[in-house]
C-alpha cells in the first residue's frame, strides 16, 4: 500500500508539473512582453520571482492533497478524475488565453472557473481529509490573488 502512495504522488507531481510546464511553453515568454509591461497591474503585483516560488510550492502541496483524495474515493474515481482534468485544463488554458492571445476577459473567466474549481475542493472533501485540506489552502489563497490580478487588468486597462 505504501509504494502505491509514492506511485500516485509521482504522478500526481508529473501531471501538475506538466501543467506548469505547458502553461509556460503557452504563455511564450508573457511577463517579459511589451505588452505585459505596458499594462496597468495592481498595486498588489508580486515580483516575478514569487510567481515561480508560489507555483512551484502549490503543485507539490496539491500533489499530495490530491494523492491522499485519492485514497477517500474508489480508485479512479470518474468525478474525481474529471474534476482534477478539467483542472488541469483551465490551469494550462490560462496562460494561453492571457499572455499568448492577450484575452484578458476570457483569462478571467477561466481563472474565475479554475478559482471555483478549486474552491470546491477545498471545501467539498474538508470532511473526508480534513487537515489535509491545509494542503490545497495554498492553491486557493493564490488563485484569489492571482483571480483578483487578472480582474484588475480587465478593469484598469
Amino acid at each position: 500500500m505504501k509504494s502505491n502512495k509514492y506511485i500516485r504522488f509521482i504522478l500526481f507531481l508529473i501531471a501538475n508539473f506538466l501543467a506548469l510546464g505547458i502553461g509556460g511553453l503557452l504563455m511564450k515568454n508573457g511577463p517579459q512582453t511589451e505588452w505585459y509591461l505596458l499594462l496597468n497591474k495592481a498595486p498588489w503585483t508580486p515580483q516575478g520571482w514569487v510567481f515561480g516560488v508560489a507555483w512551484t510550492s502549490i503543485m507539490i502541496f496539491f500533489s499530495f492533497y490530491m494523492t491522499k483524495l485519492s485514497f477517500e474515493y474508489r480508485f479512479l474515481d470518474k468525478k474525481l478524475v474529471r474534476l482534477y482534468i478539467v483542472q488541469w485544463i483551465l490551469n494550462v488554458s490560462w496562460n494561453y488565453f492571457f499572455f499568448n492571445k492577450h484575452l484578458t476577459v476570457v483569462g478571467l473567466v477561466v481563472i474565475t472557473l479554475l478559482w471555483l474549481l478549486i474552491g470546491y475542493f477545498t471545501f467539498k472533501n474538508f470532511k473526508k481529509i480534513k487537515v489535509f485540506t491545509l494542503l490545497i489552502l495554498p492553491y486557493l489563497i493564490w488563485m484569489t490573488i492571482a483571480t483578483s490580478l487578472n480582474a484588475y487588468i480587465v478593469f484598469y486597462n
